[in-house]
């Protein structure tokens, strides 16, 4: 193997692939849609890296990032909502047609490594990222590894309950996951447009712009997104104390979040100072795919 580093971000609707050159540069960058079917995706997946290898004349690591984990106690994909992966060992049979090891990690968790390694949190010790899109994730990076758990699910702030609900947040909401209340509930982008403008509303990108032009809903919304992201991001603060939270996802675009959040947290954290950082990511669509590549730190 050469110090080239492939990445892929596996998601529901198209496959990403980068290559970085050994100084983190990106070498190559393709995308295309994601094929129906676990046989198709493992054969798009194997022609995308011999593509690669072949244009650029290297060999190179392989990580993938995807929207799930594989279980610990059966080696198999589990709870991802690009549903044909489940039930199959995707490091071990991709690995087959590849002869060599794949690593395979949650698409949080590969962000969450990205901006760690030469992001936003670069150069610090416990970075946690946070996922801010149509769904809540969280990743933990510990001095330069991603830090998983014995049951995979670290870095989970999504389906942790809402603290401290106030009198209009209870009863709270029913999860998809099963539980009530779930943080993802209140602070994913439908989650935030629905709160804002009805049950069919479900894009909330707008929003900072009608907020500024005085649209008093929208004003309204986002100030009680912020206090439930400020909440919730408390819980991880009062028991990780991370060294930095860089924000990604669609709603890691609304600037205000980057004033909003820390003005909120001396007000839930438990210390007399809170320093901590809330930034933006670096890499932005990026992160996942160069994240992926960055589960080989050293190729």
């Amino acid at each position: 193997m050469t110090h080239h580093r492939i990445g892929i971000d596996l998601g529901g609707t198209k496959i990403e692939i980068a290559v970085l050159n050994p100084d983190g540069g990106e070498a190559l960058r393709h995308r295309i849609p994601t094929p129906h079917g676990y046989a198709e995706t493992l054969q798009a997946l194997a022609a995308l890296v011999r593509d690669a290898e072949a244009q650029l004349g290297v060999s190179a690591t392989v990580g993938i990032g995807i929207p799930g984990v594989i279980s610990p106690a059966t080696g198999r994909v589990k709870n991802a909502n690009s549903i044909a992966l489940n039930g199959h060992c995707l490091d071990q049979d991709l690995g087959a047609l590849l002869s060599r090891e794949i690593r395979v990690e949650n698409d949080a968790n590969c962000f969450a490594l990205s901006e760690a390694t030469d992001g936003a949190g670069a150069g610090l010790g416990v970075v946690f990222g946070v996922i801010l899109g149509t769904g809540c994730g969280g990743g933990i990076v510990a001095h330069g590894r991603v830090h998983r758990g014995p049951n995979r699910v670290a870095g989970e702030w999504g389906h942790m309950a809402l603290p401290w609900p106030r009198l209009d947040e209870i009863p709270g909401i029913a999860c998809w996951c099963g539980q009530w209340n779930c943080m993802e509930t209140y602070v994913a982008g439908p989650s935030l447009a629905r709160d804002c403008d009805g049950p069919g509303a479900r894009d909330a990108s707008g929003l900072p712009a009608r907020a500024a032009a005085g649209d008093r809903r929208a004003q309204q919304a986002l100030d009680r997104h912020a206090d439930r992201l400020a909440r919730g991001l408390t819980q991880v603060i009062n028991l990780l104390d991370p060294d930095a939270i860089v924000l990604g996802g669609g709603l890691s675009n609304m600037a205000h979040l980057y004033t909003a959040l820390p003005a909120r947290l001396p007000r839930y954290v438990f210390s007399d100072v809170v320093t901590t950082p809330i930034l933006k990511n670096r890499h932005g669509d990026s992160s996942g795919v160069r994240g992926a590549a960055w589960l080989w730190p050293n190729a």
